[in-house]
């Protein structure tokens, strides 16, 4: 039976998606087809992922999601989100740099930066800066759909004049109501502490789903969500990234350390580094067919030693992962559709990546990472003919270890002219709306290294685990104390008003008796 529940699982997911464009359709669409953009309505009807997160975030009733798509869809037809481009924004709002997305948390999700300190409130400008946050969000969701976004309100030398409220609450509303299930979570970094009553409002605008996400944390404390290579330095980092624009500073791709074709000074350092390679497989993986002519492609050559090359691919691909996944683009079929796995153990320390041609003619790749010291990658640029396949082997250099922030773009365009052509300059003069672009992110595995001493490695785990969950019982006592305290305050500022109350009430019945004992006597 329990091999039959994950079926069930998504038979079940499917009816509910079905029974929600169904309803979507006739009852939202029923009045008038004008009430939401098209270019919305006809992704809700073909990206079932979209409809899934809507019921996701709404705990699969299709009631609640229903509602959620028509605020959404509304918000986005009110304020124009579709056709929202860098030239439509107010050129300050970017020079500001009140708002970017750059660097990862500790869990890979891309950081949202807000430097409160940097807003004022402006009715004149309020509707641009809702545009703006909705371009940065947009941005992100084309480029890396279905990964969520870490909030980070850096609160640092901010003050009241800071606090818009209507801004902030627009802002959880874009998380909470118009990007399901976009929110990892929202770190508010270094608040004041008269700031302490906005923020008790904020967290009654957030739903369930979303207060659980909210966390609170001092300089120190912020390292325990984002390391301290993505932190700036007034927030003891050692982030290096100075905001400035143009460009837009989201874009962290970097051409990889190993470029096409042999390198013989890092040949020789991977021999003294001792990796498990033998010289025969690294001459047969550095001069495939694919790799032979970094910077020309002559396709009649190539067509002419395909064999050379299949032989050449099995040998390179001998012990890498086959990926499993398929993302389905306009140009290449690219396997796997989202993520690259990599582990400490020595077969984990490769993967494979497979481009298929999927056109009529002939398309240039190449590939770029966020950490290109890292990395190798052979091909890092080549071609592919058309319905044929090109292999892609990604491996860790040296010692380096893969991290969840790490990321992989590759970029493809359709080669009109067949023949010799030098790929640097096709890269030169392509149009950036014919590139094809698509993002893998890194998971590492966890595998089980041999230790020479398992004793001592246990006993290190168990007190590194142990220490972890020390610090975060402490961390919750402390927010306990700190709640306590506040409420004992209170507590304390009730009492103090009572007995001043009953004080007023004993010296009113006091001079009450003596008004009585007085009226009473004989005159």
């Amino acid at each position: 039976m329990a091999d039959h529940d994950p079926q069930q699982g998504e038979q079940d997911l499917e009816k509910k998606i079905d029974e929600t464009r169904q309803r979507f359709n006739s009852e939202l669409l029923k009045d008038s087809t004008d009430k939401y953009d098209s270019r919305d309505v006809e992704r809700l009807e073909q990206d079932d992922a979209l409809v899934e997160a809507y019921l996701t975030w709404r705990q699969y009733v299709v009631d609640d999601a229903l509602k959620m798509i028509d605020d959404s869809l509304l918000w986005r037809k009110e304020l124009g989100v579709n056709d929202i481009t860098e030239s439509t924004i107010p050129r300050w709002m970017f020079e500001s740099g009140a708002v970017y997305l750059h660097g990862y948390d500790k869990e890979g999700n891309k950081l949202f930066w807000f430097k409160v300190k940097l807003h004022f409130k402006d009715a004149k400008t309020a509707v641009d800066k809702k545009k703006y946050i909705a371009f940065w969000l947009e941005r992100y969701a084309k480029k890396e759909p279905g990964m969520p976004l870490t909030v980070v309100f850096d609160m640092t030398d901010s003050g009241i004049g800071n606090i818009d409220m209507d801004f902030v609450k627009y802002v959880i509303n874009c998380f909470k109501v118009y990007y399901p299930k976009f929110l990892s979570k929202m770190i508010i970094v270094d608040m004041p502490w008269i700031m302490n009553a906005a923020w008790k409002i904020v967290k009654s605008w957030l739903g369930p789903e979303a207060i659980a996400k909210l966390k609170f944390a001092s300089k120190a404390e912020v390292q325990t969500f984002i390391g301290p290579e993505y932190l700036p330095s007034h927030l003891g980092g050692t982030d290096p990234f100075k905001y400035t624009y143009p460009p837009l500073p989201d874009d962290d791709f970097q051409t990889p350390l190993s470029e096409n074709g042999p390198i013989v000074s890092e040949d020789d350092m991977e021999s003294k580094e001792g990796e498990m390679e033998s010289r025969e497989t690294l001459e047969s993986s550095f001069n495939s067919e694919i790799v032979a002519k970094p910077k020309k492609v002559n396709f009649l050559e190539e067509s002419l030693r395909s064999d050379d090359g299949e032989r050449d691919t099995n040998v390179r691909v001998k012990g890498v992962r086959k990926p499993q996944t398929t993302f389905k683009g306009l140009l290449l079929d690219v396997s796997p559709a989202e993520e690259l796995s990599f582990g400490s153990a020595e077969n984990e320390k490769k993967c494979l990546i497979i481009l298929s041609n999927v056109t009529k003619n002939q398309v240039a790749f190449k590939v770029r990472t966020t950490a290109p010291e890292k990395y190798r990658v052979k091909p890092s640029s080549s071609s592919c003919e058309p319905g044929a396949s090109v292999d892609i082997v990604v491996s860790l250099h040296g010692g380096s270890q893969a991290s969840p922030q790490d990321r992989f773009l590759i970029m493809a365009a359709e080669m009109e002219n067949v023949g010799s052509q030098e790929l640097t300059q096709f890269w030169k003069e392509i149009p950036k709306n014919k590139v094809m672009e698509h993002r893998l992110r890194c998971h590492v595995l966890d595998s089980i290294k041999p230790a020479a001493n398992p004793r001592r490695d246990s006993l290190g785990e168990t007190s590194t685990s142990g220490q972890q969950e020390l610090n975060s019982a402490l961390m919750r006592v402390m927010a306990c104390n700190s709640r306590l305290e506040q409420k004992m305050n209170s507590c304390l500022w009730v009492q103090k008003v009572l007995t001043g109350l009953v004080l007023v009430l004993i010296v009113l019945n006091l001079q009450c008796l003596y008004l009585l004992g007085t009226a009473q006597r004989p005159s």
